[in-house]
């Protein structure tokens, strides 16, 4: 069996960490690379950027915030925002990150998928998908931090990214996004068990039994945690304590 990562996840707009509910209601938290050290400190196994507006204004402000960032905190780093060529991503990958999310960009030119692929390799590209459920129970694929319909089906999007040369899928219900209130596991389930490629499961985290379930009930193969972290002192070390009680492979560390 794997480690089962736990990863922070960090929302920025232009230079400030910010949270909201539904990707709505942002509020300005502070410092990105404060929050990014405190988390390295914690025991994170991965950092994870995400530029929320930097699809819809067409730039990402988040260079300066990854040479920062490097230059204390030492785990793997992903960033996404903005990445609409392969020159977008390489543009992150010389900042620092270890990887790149796309989201948007892949929706509008799913060729994006094999070029980054074939250019940095597949485990350099992490397949974000937003997905809202519909009322028939499925999920369709969003863009735009959630503003925007695909017409995509979110699971067989998964599972084409995948064909294509993801490395990774982070999925992220926008329907639980910042409410603390739990992952939706059906979905991170039914994209789990469709893709060959591991799964970060994201929007909800809101106390370490969610982070048993989505290991449990969804076969996630990390947790990405924003708000809870935020909000909570020490709440890394506390998922993953939690999770090894409960027999669960985790890498146990604090870089003090």
């Amino acid at each position: 069996m794997k480690n089962i990562r736990v990863i922070a996840r960090l929302d920025v707009k232009g230079p400030h960490l910010v949270k909201g509910i539904q990707f709505e209601g942002l509020r300005k938290l502070g410092d990105p690379n404060t929050f990014a050290k405190k988390y390295w400190k914690e025991g994170a196994d991965e950092i994870l950027y995400l530029d929320i507006v930097a699809s819809l204004y067409g730039r990402s402000n988040l260079v300066e915030i990854l040479e920062e960032t490097t230059k204390e905190v030492f785990v793997p780093i992903t960033a996404g925002g903005g990445v609409r060529t392969v020159k977008d991503a390489e543009v992150l990958l010389r900042a620092g990150a270890d990887k790149v999310a796309v989201n948007t960009g892949c929706i509008k030119n799913p060729e994006l998928i094999g070029e980054i692929a074939k250019t940095f390799g597949s485990q350099c590209l992490v397949l974000s998908i937003e997905a809202k459920r519909k009322e028939d129970g499925t999920w369709e694929a969003y863009y735009e931090s959630g503003r925007e319909k695909s017409g995509l089906d979110a699971v067989a999007w998964a599972i084409e990214g995948a064909q294509r040369g993801a490395g990774e899928i982070l999925v992220t219900s926008v329907d639980k996004d910042g409410t603390q209130r739990g992952f939706d596991l059906d979905l991170v389930r039914s994209i789990a068990e469709s893709v060959p490629v591991p799964v970060i499961c994201a929007g909800g985290l809101g106390k370490e039994q969610d982070a048993i379930d989505a290991v449990r009930e969804a076969k996630a193969d990390a947790i990405a945690g924003g708000a809870f972290f935020h909000y909570n002192e020490g709440g890394i070390a506390r998922v993953k304590h939690t999770l090894r009680e409960e027999g669960i492979l985790v890498r146990i560390h604090t870089n003090e």
